[in-house]
């Protein structure tokens, strides 16, 4: 950490600029305070001399999106970006200052980590990288100079070539060439990266990690390219345990290295956070980490900028440092000025000499410096379109966060990313690092920050298409407890503290309101409002800010129905919704006969169904309905709404033992009318066990699964209509209906496609889960073209029509760093053109036919 140059602002947006943190190629990073709640933050502000290029103003915020895109778990949640309209003239980025030194920096100040610190390092990166490759895209931001070391854990920093560039210039024709540190054999053969380059990569990390020095990188920069793509790596002072796996990662053929998540799961089974619970730096890095700590809280009590002196030099960039020994280290004393360029803030003492780390540039050639028509020969455009805009910006106190790369699209236009050959192509050999060159993008497409619909789809069989956006509900708040899409603009969350509303176009979390803690649902309420079934109120919230427009509550709203409880929404049908409650009544004793004293009056539960629409905000019906255990309201699930009733089933778990012993192993279906209310029927359907999958439709049809078999039985009557016959111990999932066919689901993790007159097979695929205790959940886009099934392990996309299977995405989940791995299942909404997957906190949303 150094004092503030001359020419360094003193402000930026909302903060107060106290000193300089890092310095990377493209950016400067200041520790900052923020007025507002008290606290240091770091703003990372863009290069002025690379500012004024539109394609580094369109790659840093892109990057900046990436990087808020996987907000949670070893990535930083952002605080802050410029607003849309804001006139800066820099871009940057806030995010919370975490005490913490880069890799680079403790490799300066002890030598190598520990073996069980570099597990914690790998493993948390690549938890990382395997939420990054689940979506089909590359990170391409591994160096050095990126991961932070913080008491907790590893924290990642940077997301693309621009953050984990050790150089970056402007080129003429308005182009930005970004010089790599780290490259890997496919891409000095002219191959773009792939998921498995950032494997490569990793293995270069940990093995600088495990002995400070890099395999392969370090050496004669003009060499770096053959030995990258030809020689094998000298890994003989990397400790045993560790040598194996990284001799992996270094394969040279991409299809022999490792996954991310088999990289994560063989440093730490029990994940990164579990391994670096107590102390997992050397004593001498945590007392380093606390020491700068203490002085960012002693800055920030003063509240006032550290200056350098007046005749200190103010200009040019610090030292390209290569990607495995940055310029400066946090934690310095203020001290008189010294012949280096700033004053610095401490001495940690005796640093380990440096070594010429960067790999051979490829460069690119002169004719390559404007804005091409077309590739040249042997120079392959690779840069894919970049990552579709998610919520909110950067969220790392480090450099701006990259846009992974996406498989490449055949049309990539002038926004184009060259590497050149370092075989075969004369005069290219410069030496340092790998050079992309991003062109001017006149007249090309943009990579506008404001998000627009994603054309993305899968390049490769199997793989995702880019997720439009990434939403990461914030770890501080509650994980939500339901998830609604509200009229195909927003996405609602509820929790304990309240209802959130995310943009279903960008992502970006648009408002909150706790007066919705605890809701049930979230339904459209016309064009203009969003209904929410809270715990003790109806509540009609304004899509645009969340505020309430109306409310009902249960205890006074009904009339005849004084201090009402309801016990939960049955379902929807238009503008109505169905619920249940139940409230106690007073039932006076019966007259005395002469001469005798009159009894005490009891109290007694009375239970209802309810219709109410939440347009004219009024109560259609009422009927009375048998309590359920507790005593309380009788628990209801909507079957199936048919042309003049609907059939609901009551859930077991508000089933009396009176109730449990009547249906005689059964599961009990009620028929209600819409208009009234009236009960018009109920019965049990074959052996319908009182949890089987059901659901109906408006034919007139229930089906449902019945021991291993999926049978079809005619509403109201009961009259089997067809079987489908099933595979021993693996019953069959609730289905879902098209106009011809019905989807299904079992616990084999199998799902197919049956016409639903007749019940015969049209197809049945795998979904390669390893079979669970449930059956994969099946969700139709709105199209009815593309069927999800989601599990505890993954999401599988099929073809509705025939099949054929279209794309897998897994995501190891959220993880806190002082927690353990997420397992939640997953789940699917579909709401037009988009499908929104959820894990947990997390929600992506991919474009599907």
């Amino acid at each position: 950490m150094e004092a503030l140059r001359q020419d360094d602002p003193r402000r930026i947006g909302p903060y107060t600029v106290l000193a300089r943190c890092r310095e990377t190629a493209s950016a400067v990073q200041y520790l900052a305070h923020d007025t507002a709640v008290d606290r240091p933050v770091v703003v990372t502000a863009a290069r002025p001399e690379l500012a004024a290029l539109p394609a580094f103003r369109r790659r840093f915020q892109a990057e900046a999106r990436t990087a808020d895109r996987l907000a949670g778990g070893w990535v930083q949640p952002q605080l802050d970006t410029p607003a849309d309209d804001a006139d800066d003239d820099l871009p940057w980025t806030a995010g919370p200052y975490v005490p913490a030194l880069t890799l680079s920096e403790a490799i300066e100040l002890v030598g190598p980590l520990p073996e069980r610190a570099v597990r914690i390092l790998g493993a948390g990166i690549a938890e990382t990288l395997s939420r990054v490759h689940a979506t089909g895209a590359v990170l391409q931001g591994l160096a050095p100079g990126t991961v932070l070391l913080a008491e907790d854990g590893p924290r990642l920093t940077a997301f693309g070539p621009l953050g984990a560039a050790v150089a970056a210039e402007a080129r003429p024709g308005g182009q930005l060439s970004v010089r790599l540190g780290y490259l890997t054999p496919e891409q000095v053969e002219g191959e773009e990266p792939g998921p498995a380059s950032d494997l490569f990569v990793l293995g270069l990390l940990l093995a600088y990690a495990a002995t400070g020095t890099t395999p392969l990188a370090d050496g004669p920069a003009a060499e770096g390219a053959e030995r990258i793509a030809r020689t094998d790596p000298e890994l003989g002072a990397v400790p045993e345990e560790l040598r194996g796996l990284i001799a992996r990662c270094l394969a040279k053929d991409p299809a022999d290295r490792p996954s991310a998540g088999t990289v994560a799961a063989e440093l730490a089974l029990e994940g990164a956070a579990g391994l670096a619970k107590g102390d997992w730096l050397p004593e001498r890095l945590t007392a380093a980490v606390t020491e700068q700590e203490v002085k960012v809280q002693e800055l920030v009590s003063a509240g006032r900028s550290v200056d350098a002196p007046a005749d200190g030099p103010a200009d040019g960039p610090a030292d390209a440092a290569p990607s495995g020994a940055p310029a400066d280290v946090p934690g310095r004393e203020l001290a008189p000025a010294r012949d280096t360029r700033t004053t610095q803030l401490g001495d940690i003492g005796r640093h380990v000499p440096r070594t010429d780390r960067p790999t051979t540039q490829l460069s690119v050639p002169l004719e390559l410096t404007a804005p091409p028509a077309a590739p040249a020969a042997g120079l392959p455009a690779v840069l894919p379109p970049v990552a579709a805009p998610p919520p909110r910006p950067l969220p790392v106190p480090a450099a701006p966060a990259p846009a992974p790369a996406a498989p490449a699209s055949p049309a990539v236009g002038r926004r184009s990313l060259f590497i050149g050959l370092a075989a075969g192509a004369a005069g290219l050999v410069v030496g340092g690092g790998g050079v992309l060159a991003l062109g001017s993008g006149d007249g090309g497409t943009t990579d506008d920050p404001k998000p627009a619909p994603s054309r993305s789809g899968p390049t490769v069989a199997g793989l995702p298409p880019q997720p439009r956006w990434v939403y990461t509900h914030p770890a501080a708040e509650p994980p939500p407890l339901t998830a609604a899409l509200w009229n195909g603009r927003l996405l609602v969350l509820t929790s304990e503290n309240g209802a959130t509303g995310v943009d279903l176009r960008t992502g970006r979390r648009v408002w909150e309101n706790t007066d919705a803690a605890k809701g049930q649902a979230a339904l459209p309420a016309g064009q203009d409002l969003c209904f929410v079934a809270g715990p003790s109120e109806f509540l009609w919230l304004s899509p645009k800010d969340g505020k309430v427009a109306h409310r009902a509550g249960y205890a006074d709203g009904f009339t005849g129905a004084p201090n009402l409880a309801v016990s939960g929404v049955v379902g929807t049908f238009g503008p109505v919704v169905w619920f249940t409650g139940s409230n106690k009544v007073t039932v006076k004793a019966p007259a005395p006969k002469k001469g005798k004293k009159r009894g005490k009056d009891t109290q007694v539960v009375k239970s209802y169904l309810f219709a109410y629409d939440v347009l004219q905000r009024k109560e259609l019906w009422r009927t009375t309905v048998p309590t359920g255990r507790g005593p309380a309201a009788p628990v209801y699930r909507l079957i199936a709404v048919g042309q003049d009733d609907f059939v609901v089933r009551q859930s077991t778990g508000t089933l009396t033992p009176g109730d449990v012993k009547a249906a005689k192993g059964k599961a009990v279906f009620r028929g209600f009318d819409q208009k009234t209310g009236k009960l018009l029927w109920s019965r049990s359907f074959g052996t319908i066990a009182p949890d089987g999958a059901a659901m109906g439709d408006d034919r007139g049809l229930l089906y449902a699964a019945v021991g291993d078999d999926l049978q079809a039985f005619e509403i109201p009557a009961g009259k089997p209509k067809w079987t489908l016959n099933g595979t021993t111990g693996t019953p069959y999932g609730t289905p879902v209906a098209t106009e011809t066919l019905l989807h299904t689901t079992n616990r084999n993790q199998e799902v197919g496609a049956i016409e639903r007159e007749t019940g015969r097979l049209r197809w049945r695929r795998s979904t390669e889960a390893a079979p669970g205790t449930a059956a994969p959940a099946v969700t139709l886009s709105t199209t009815g073209r593309t069927l999800l099934a989601a599990d505890g392990a993954q999401v599988t996309a099929f073809a509705a029509q025939d099949g054929r299977r279209l794309w897998k995405f897994q995501d190891i989940g959220s993880q806190d760093p002082k927690g353990p791995t997420v397992t939640a299942p997953y789940r699917v909404l579909a709401a037009g053109k988009t499908a929104v997957v959820q894990r947990d906190r997390i929600f992506y949303a991919f474009p599907v036919a």
